[in-house]
């Protein structure tokens, strides 16, 4: 009889335990569930729903790369170029060339249009396009046959400031951890750049430097220019109405202009040269007539700055800052 209650009791106390681990795994597993679904995320097209832990990510503006390495997100291909920096195909930028090679990234193949069987090779849960820049451009005009692939989130071209880059797409791959810490880090550098650099007196102007040697200015809301205002220069903010406030695409950050305005639009007393791939240094500019009767070069002061500040994320704003204070101090 002892034995037979015992054995009763012992099952019942097995069924209980059993009631408990199922309940505690449905409910385990409804959380998970939740935590899995889609997610709705901004985008320039509008809200998306993309998954909450996207594992394979194709990036298509070598400009936002970056930025997701940071943020220890997987990138399973990514556009390389950036803007004016020459690279050989299939070939990362040195910012984050380390960081692809570790992950394995593949390189999206660059050409007149975007490589949509590679993109759909690459099996993307999560697609990121949009931003400055042609490759920007490609992807908002095939963006309808991308969100045939995957997801697309589309950054908006009016976010140029990388700390809300940033704050963007961590926000699109559920990867908020760290982002305070970085913008920390810059606002410690920041503040301690301004401290020691001791800006070039008057109006600053922006030159973009390019192949076929048409006069291009950053407009004063681009990246770089916002971050020479940040430590202490004076943006000229007149130059698009001076150049005639010419067209240009919605994903540019710069105008171009006839080389006949160019004693009117590059007036102030301060310039920036940003040399791109095939453009003119500073030195080989001083030697033509044209630019050498500027007001900057007459007052010598003209800076020269390397293609990857032109549009600087995380990495490239740092090393920016340096040379900056390197130059100023």
């Amino acid at each position: 009889m002892f034995t037979n209650r015992s054995a009763g009791r012992l099952r019942a106390a097995m069924a209980m335990l059993i009631l408990a681990l199922v309940a505690v795994l449905t409910a385990c597993g409804s959380s998970d569930a939740a935590d899995a679904g889609p997610r709705e995320v901004p985008s320039a097209k509008g809200p998306i729903k993309v998954p909450a832990a996207p594992q394979r990510i194709v990036v298509l503006n070598g400009n936002l790369a970056g930025y997701l390495y940071d943020l220890e997100a997987t990138v399973v291909a990514a556009d390389p170029r950036l803007l004016g920096v020459p690279n050989k195909p299939g070939e990362f930028p040195t910012g984050w060339a380390e960081d692809a090679k570790k992950q394995g990234t593949q390189a999206v193949p660059s050409g007149e249009n975007i490589n949509l069987e590679f993109i759909a090779a690459q099996r993307p849960d999560l697609i990121i396009g949009g931003g400055q820049g042609y490759p920007a451009q490609q992807s908002v005009n095939a963006y309808d046959q991308l969100s045939a692939i995957a997801p697309t989130v589309l950054m908006p071209t009016e976010t140029t400031n990388w700390q809300d880059q940033l704050r963007f797409l961590a926000e699109t791959v559920n990867k908020p951890a760290g982002v305070d810490t970085l913008i920390a880090n810059y606002q410690a550098k920041l503040d301690q750049a301004k401290a020691k650099i001791k800006p070039a007196q008057g109006a600053t102007t922006v030159f973009q430097s390019i192949k076929s040697q048409k006069p291009t200015l950053f407009v004063p809301s681009a990246a770089l220019p916002s971050l020479l205002a940040e430590v202490g220069f004076t943006l000229d903010t007149q130059i698009e109405a001076k150049a005639g406030n010419p067209a240009k695409e919605q994903s540019a950050d710069f105008i171009g202009f006839s080389p006949e305005l160019i004693n009117t639009v590059i007036d102030a007393p301060v310039l920036f040269v940003v040399p791109l791939s095939g453009g003119r240094s500073v030195d080989e500019l001083r030697n033509d007539p044209l630019y050498a009767s500027l007001p900057s070069f007459k007052a010598n002061k003209v800076f020269e700055l390397p293609a990857t500040s032109s549009r600087p994320d995380y990495r490239t704003v740092m090393t920016t800052l340096d040379l900056l204070v390197e130059r100023f101090q």
